[in-house]
């Protein structure tokens, strides 16, 4: 039996894992950075970059002591080299390839956006391709027609801010902290999600994209024309609403467009990554529009939602086929994946 040892440095969060070539994770630790950022309001690129290279050694050796296993017993190493911050990514794949070259290994390289979708594959414990692929992040918010695990082609995407981008923005208007996500979600549960009609860009279009830009400039010329300055204290009952009312316009979005782009291929499975994903709403709402179809909806476990090494067993997939990536492999902080052709539209052999 193969067994991994799996780095994930993308943003702010450190991570390493070890897994088996069954997909069995015998450990996944995740050292958080949020309290370097809260006060920031968002990510800092240069404190991430540094976190990484104090937490990286102490992280790697937790997962092998969880795993019970030593550096001796691994049989590749996997590294998440695409995308996100440079600086980060540097951390981990600098890592990687001096492990690969010590031990003598293979090195696996893995796309960080597309090993959120996989990881609903490790939490089903079956083959679940082809599906319909979400990823909802902080960074990105990308739908995957996913013809198998390493066959990822772009139906659709954000031509502005991520859903988890927007949440932080919204978070911050409604003086809520930050990440934003977490904080919405939980001031939206005793609030009215009707109290206030948010745009839902592109939600009647064929179209697959997503754009949360103008959703977050009504809800700043909404707080203006209640009387208030972003930011500042907002009585609660009417912050609980326009948290509610802003969270499900998020929802209303992404579930139509998950719903349209499984009526548009005729597939049968959704699934849904990235830490977005755990938002509980989203969840039902998903699982109501997929049981409306006859679809099967995939979501992995809180644990796989949020940034972590775990879900790059993905790599476990290259290794069987033996594509193992070069030791000069670079970081790479922008995503240009195969996109397919708009609806309609055929693509030229």
């Amino acid at each position: 039996m193969a067994l991994f040892l799996a780095l994930e440095t993308s943003c702010d969060e450190t991570a390493a894992a070890v897994f088996d070539d069954d997909l069995n994770i015998r450990a996944n630790v995740v050292a958080s950075q949020t309290d370097l950022h809260a006060r920031f309001g968002g990510v800092v690129p240069e404190v991430a970059a540094r976190a990484h290279l104090q937490r990286l050694l102490p992280v790697i050796d937790e997962a092998l002591r969880q795993a019970q296993v030593s550096l001796r017993d691994i049989s590749a190493i996997a590294v998440m080299n695409t995308p996100g911050l440079v600086g980060s990514l540097l951390m981990g794949v600098s890592a990687a390839k001096m492990l690969a070259v010590a031990l003598e290994v293979p090195l696996l390289a893995v796309n960080h956006i597309e090993a959120h979708v996989y990881a609903c594959r490790i939490a089903a414990g079956r083959d679940i391709f082809p599906a319909i692929g979400l990823v909802v992040s902080g960074g990105h918010t990308v739908l995957f027609h996913c013809r198998a695990p390493l066959d990822f082609e772009i139906l659709g995407a954000t031509l502005d801010d991520a859903a988890g981008e927007a949440f932080d923005k919204a978070a911050s208007m409604l003086n809520l902290g930050f990440p934003g996500g977490p904080q919405i979600e939980k001031e939206a549960a005793s609030g009215n999600a009707k109290a206030f009609r948010f745009p839902r860009a592109f939600l009647h279009e064929p179209r697959l994209d997503f754009s949360f830009s103008g959703l977050k400039t009504a809800l700043l010329y909404t707080i203006r024309d209640l009387g208030y300055q972003p930011g500042s204290d907002i009585p609660p009952a009417l912050r609980a609403d326009l948290a509610a009312s802003f969270q499900q316009a998020v929802i209303d979005v992404l579930v139509a467009k998950c719903g349209q782009a499984l009526d548009q291929t005729g597939l049968t499975r959704l699934c849904v990554g990235g830490g977005v994903a755990a938002n509980k709403a989203l969840r039902q709402a998903m699982q109501g529009m997929c049981e409306s179809r006859g679809a099967e909806l995939f979501v992995p476990p809180m644990s796989l939602c949020t940034d972590n090494a775990a879900m790059a067993a993905m790599a476990v997939e290259r290794y069987r086929l033996g594509q193992f990536a070069p030791l000069d492999l670079d970081a790479v902080p922008t995503y240009r994946p195969r996109r397919a052709a708009p609806v309609g539209v055929q693509q030229a052999s």
